[in-house]
């Protein structure tokens, strides 16, 4: 059985499963999914708990395999508790996690929940993580996307009797919090928290929040390249300046910016050569946010433009291997962002 995270309260208050399976890349909202399961179970007589992490190779699955099959002295219902930070169990623990699976079938006396990280398709359709689902409850934890920051901050803030002030003003509020947490969702969830320490109940006005929260935001190049695509200017700078203060290097920005522009480059010539998009978007294996942004993006970026472009990266590539290019800035961080700016511009003429 599967659940999205947001059915799992109502879910739990209609009864517990023998088996949970909890899996995402959000540590935040991962905790707090096994934390309302841990609760549910403890006010259904479930008074102990063991932890089992997977570490390596040769972890001994019959600790746990024993663990779900005795009960303590003192406890009339246990909770098993298996984490694997891999999301791979190996053989052996592929099969242990399938007689798992099968032993808590109708088993009420042990409560079993399994932690893992996101995982990819071909692991959904393994047989171990299918024995999970078809004899328990899934979860897949999903990430709050940057457009979903600000709405998940004001119902944060909600739940502690706090709100920012109607219309225009409370948007930018929320914006200005989404933007300095932007990638790091526990450390929003301590800067609400600290506002929920710092003022009473009631509305927040920009100054507050501006005073108290923190710059915590963290990026990846992933994210920068969705911006890129999206041709959204201010926030590709806010990214690019914080990935140099992270530390990221330089060739990977560029691989990243490269890659787009050679992706847009090559499902341009095929659909140009006859190829239909979707086709063409698939062979290029971009999918998911991308497909979306390349399928708005493309039609109105023309060959010329493309060539353009492509030669901008070759000249950054370059520079950020310390040659010097005619027209460009020495400095490797400014030949990015001139380039993710040009590219950016590109993409939002065209959209």
């Amino acid at each position: 059985m599967q659940l999205a995270a947001a059915q799992l309260a109502a879910h739990l208050q209609k009864g517990l499963r023998p088996l949970y399976t909890l899996h995402g890349d959000e540590p935040l909202l991962v905790q707090e999914a096994a934390d309302a399961i841990r609760a549910a179970a403890r006010a259904q007589g479930y008074t102990e708990r063991s932890v089992h992490s997977v570490a390596g190779a040769h972890f001994d699955w019959s600790e746990v395999l024993a663990a779900g099959g005795s009960l303590s002295l003192f406890a009339e219902r246990q909770i098993v508790e298996i984490r694997i930070p891999s999301g791979k169990p190996g053989k052996d623990g592929s099969a242990a996690l399938q007689q798992l699976a099968e032993s808590s079938r109708g088993n009420d006396s042990t409560l079993t929940l399994v932690v893992l990280p996101r995982l990819d398709k071909a692991t959904r359709t393994g047989a171990w993580f299918g024995a999970l689902e078809g004899a328990g409850v899934t979860v897949q934890i999903d990430p709050v996307e940057r457009q979903a920051l600000p709405p998940w901050i004001a119902q944060r803030l909600a739940r502690q009797g706090q709100r920012v002030a109607a219309g225009e003003e409370g948007q930018r509020t929320l914006q200005f919090f989404a933007d300095r947490v932007e990638g790091n969702l526990l450390a929003a969830h301590q800067e609400i928290q600290k506002l929920g320490l710092l003022h009473p109940e009631g509305e927040l006005g920009f100054d507050q929040v501006e005073a108290a929260v923190l710059n915590v935001a963290r990026y990846d190049v992933f994210k920068l390249s969705e911006a890129v695509l999206a041709g959204q200017a201010v926030r590709v700078q806010r990214m690019l300046d914080g990935l140099r203060a992270e530390g990221e290097a330089e060739v990977l920005v560029h691989y990243t910016l490269a890659e787009d522009i050679r992706a847009l480059k090559r499902v341009k010539d095929a659909v140009a050569g006859g190829r239909p998009l979707p086709m063409a978007l698939r062979e290029q294996r971009v999918w998911g946010p991308r497909e979306r942004l390349f399928e708005r993006v493309l039609p109105r970026l023309s060959p010329a433009l493309l060539r353009e472009l492509l030669q901008a990266a070759h000249q950054v590539d370059g520079i950020v291997k310390g040659l010097k290019q005619p027209d460009w800035p020495a400095d490797g961080w400014q030949a990015l962002h001139r380039l993710a700016l040009q590219l950016c511009r590109a993409c939002r003429v065209s959209g």
